[in-house]
């Protein structure tokens, strides 16, 4: 593999940063470069420092002026919700049972979740996603779609075939034990295989006994160094209904540590009803509450309290997420622009260095993968997305007037779309350049 050279901007978080001043949380070169061998950075910072490191036969790729960033990451999407999105539905409970999971039947069959599989790698490269945790459905041919995808594209991808065995289709039901055996066939045939890593998936409380909770318990104790994903306080009804279904339990939270699914590599998808006791608990565990902007904000779920969370005497792990299909974009870029907006109508205030450091380093320090992924440091896989602040003829008449690095995250962050994505790098390869175009059909509808 050649080496390559890539010039551009170059931004990259060292660490949350404490206020919009705080210009040592970040790396950022006006005239930067990456130095990519093997698919990793071997060299980054000044232009003409990094290029005297080069090979005289070093391929140069010119980004200029556009920004380089670490790859965007996604920790909460549902692989096989891509042809649900934009539903109509009053509630979460509503838009399940009417669209989702008749949705998720279709994937027992291997074809079709082969299909939406490319579709799905499509559309997150399209948006400069790089790396994403995702649930497949009750299937395991969903799960091997996906993992098998993955592998083509060479992607850091986490998934799980869902497990799931009451409240729900029939065609969507496993067993306790069939969950069990197949999270464990998934788990033999595709963890470590490639970037892939599997997630023990006990979709939510409602949708398991107890017993296949113990079978996720017993998963998670013969593998502890796998993740683990599932829903929590997304919505009153569906906590009511779960409190109901799990009487012992003191609360929501309380169900999954008492089946031991509390921990740092736990996954919370939603978690914005919870009480003291419930934040504590998570804190305790290190496991992180994901939120999902655009799903919470579509499906009318709540106000995720992020800042409030990350300020407490014992403060909570946050990540971000688009919650694909139940959110409304793919992109990360339109999940901050909500996640600002909720966070004003709570009275805070999310300024852009946070956001941009919550889709890359943020959410990789979430996965524990700061490492390999969400940074331009050495060593680190070169996973990239480009971004063009002027991609729009509305956002470069806007950028006529824009005078700091803040102003311009926060433009992109509001305005930007698949648009202002020039180009997204895995591994040091080149993925949008190329995509194909949508072969699907569109038929006449009733009015």
């Amino acid at each position: 593999m050649t080496d390559s050279l890539i010039r551009g901007r170059l931004l990259s978080f060292k660490r949350a940063p404490l206020a919009m001043t705080d210009t040592d949380s970040y790396l950022y070169e006006h005239d930067g470069a990456l130095l990519v061998s093997g698919g990793r950075i071997t060299a980054t910072g000044d232009y003409a420092q990094v290029k005297a490191q080069a090979t005289a036969d070093v391929e140069e790729i010119d980004h200029r002026p556009h920004l380089i960033l670490p790859g965007l990451i996604d920790t909460h999407v549902h692989f096989p919700q891509m042809q649900v999105i934009a539903s109509y539905a009053g509630n979460l409970l509503e838009w399940l049972n009417t669209y989702t999971f008749p949705e998720e039947c279709r994937f027992v069959e291997s074809d079709h979740a082969t299909r939406i599989a490319t579709h799905f790698y499509d559309e997150f490269l399209r948006h400069g996603t790089t790396t994403a945790v995702a649930y497949c459905s009750v299937h395991k041919t969903s799960a091997d779609a996906f993992f098998a995808e993955a592998m083509k594209r060479n992607m850091c991808m986490v998934g799980g075939k869902v497990m799931m065995d009451r409240n729900a289709p029939q065609g969507l039901l496993d067993t306790a034990e069939m969950g069990y055996d197949e999270t464990r066939a998934v788990i033999a045939e595709w963890h470590g295989k490639g970037r892939n890593h599997v997630a023990i998936t006990p979709r939510f409380a409602i949708t398991s006994t107890p017993g296949q909770m113990k079978a996720a318990e017993a998963l998670a104790q013969e593998f502890p160094d796998l993740f683990i994903q599932t829903h929590l306080s997304e919505n009153h009804d569906e906590i009511k209904y779960t409190a109901e279904l799990y009487p012992e339990a003191t609360d929501y939270t309380d169900i999954y540590a008492r089946y031991g699914l509390l921990g740092k590599k736990t996954l919370l998808g939603h978690a914005i009803h919870l009480s003291e006791r419930e934040a504590d608990a998570l804190s305790e565990a290190g496991s992180i509450a994901v939120h999902c902007p655009t799903s919470n904000l579509f499906l009318g779920s709540g106000l995720f309290p992020l800042k409030a969370l990350r300020r407490r005497e014992k403060p909570v792990r946050v990540s971000v997420a688009t919650d694909i299909g139940g959110g409304s974009s793919y992109s990360m870029l339109k999940t901050m622009d909500e996640a600002y907006k909720i966070q004003q109508l709570l009275g805070e205030r999310l300024n852009p260095l946070e956001s941009y450091y919550l889709m890359t380093r943020g959410n990789a320090e979430a996965l524990g993968m700061e490492a390999d992924i969400g940074t331009l440091d050495i060593g680190s896989m070169a996973d990239l997305v480009i971004l063009d602040a002027g991609s729009t003829p509305a956002m470069r008449l806007r950028m006529e007037t824009v005078k700091t690095l803040p102003e311009e995250l926060f433009l992109l962050q509001t305005m930007g779309d698949d648009r202002a994505v020039v180009e997204t790098y895995v591994a040091g390869k080149a993925m949008k350049t190329g995509l194909g175009g949508d072969e699907m059909q569109t038929g006449a509808v009733e009015a």
